[in-house]
């Protein structure tokens, strides 16, 4: 193991784009898989998976995605799930993480939304007590589900209103889903207080970013990296400091960019873009946290210093209280000084 390897490992990390059926190990995927055999397409052995997970586009992720969703059947699969992603991500050193949950493709299959958000808390408890990991949720409206889901995961957001429960968010297929369409149910979730955080420039061009900036009230942008085919738009979200978040192996792994040597990673940061650095669906791409951070280093030649100013840049972008920023930076800076 290379010196840099070793410090990314133990590097305390906040995580600001995870989704939660994503994050769903081999092992957990198998294992929901093995309680409802017969009733799905998705392999219950972990090692033929893999294969499984093998995309050819961003659509067939998306059908691949929700194929895994539908194995969430009952509040019990969404403790497990939601505990196991804890224990997760504590193994990749993340102390904080904002995990993109979609309680719409829950509810819609028949988990009520007062068990659905009983299971994330009972869960999101016992991870922090268990594995010293902070989950927060941002609710996202899968944007391929229409008007309807953006109706009901904000009726759901503020009926439930489950205390970890930060922000407001919109996800799914970019292409054919206008981002314009969803400011009535994003300027309610940001009246109540709810941060935005909608996804955007992933698959489609900057205008989905300006979009998001201007109809949503986008505080983060998840993904954004087509920001970098705008010089207006990078100079925009680099003096009004709002975060992208970056996941470079999703991107390839859904055909966004060609390759990891074509990721604008390099040329957003060289325009005084503020960057964070996640994982997104790390299972699914055959990645985690440590690696992305790895991937980053090597786009961007960063030594220790460098790594350790990406995982502050995730810390100071999350939307945890000022004292808890400060705890978690701290941490980063004595471990650094101590590595």
């Amino acid at each position: 193991m290379t010196d840099l390897t070793a410090f990314i490992a133990g590097l305390p990390k906040a995580e600001l784009h995870v989704h939660h059926v994503g994050s769903a190990s081999p092992r957990i995927v198998a294992e929901l898989a093995a309680r409802h055999e017969g009733s799905s397409p998705v392999p219950a052995d972990p090692a033929a998976l893999a294969d499984y997970f093998a995309f050819r586009d961003f659509a067939h992720f998306i059908e691949v995605y929700l194929s895994v969703v539908d194995l969430i059947r009952d509040d019990e699969d969404v403790r497990m799930l939601t505990y196991e992603i804890g224990r997760e991500l504590a193994r990749g050193q993340v102390r904080y993480a904002e995990l993109t949950v979609t309680p719409y493709s829950s509810v819609r299959r028949g988990i009520p939304a007062p068990a659905f958000c009983d299971a994330i808390e009972d869960a999101r408890k016992a991870a922090a007590k268990e594995f010293g990991v902070e989950l927060r949720w941002c609710f996202d409206i899968p944007g391929e589900a229409g008007l309807a889901a953006a109706e009901e995961t904000l009726r759901i957001a503020l009926d439930e209103r489950p205390d970890g429960l930060i922000s407001f968010g919109l996800g799914g297929p970019e292409i054919g889903v206008p981002r314009p369409q969803f400011k009535p149910y994003f300027d309610q979730a940001r009246a109540a207080g709810l941060h935005s955080v909608p996804h955007a420039g992933e698959t489609t061009g900057p205008e989905t970013v300006w979009a998001a900036l201007r109809d949503l009230g986008a505080e983060r942008i998840g993904h954004g990296i087509s920001a970098a085919q705008d010089p207006a738009l990078m100079a925009h979200l680099a003096e009004h400091g709002i975060p992208l978040e970056v996941c470079p192996t999703s991107n390839v792994r859904t055909r966004a960019v060609a390759d990891l040597a074509e990721h604008p990673l390099p040329a957003l940061v060289a325009a005084g873009v503020r960057v964070t650095i996640n994982s997104d669906d790390p299972p699914m791409f055959g990645t985690t946290i440590e690696q992305e951070y790895a991937v980053a280093a090597r786009l961007l030649d960063l030594d220790q210093a460098g790594v350790a100013a990406l995982a502050k840049a995730a810390v100071e972008a999350s939307f945890q209280p000022a004292d808890d920023r400060a705890r978690l930076s701290a941490a980063i800076d004595d471990y650094t000084a101590a590595f």
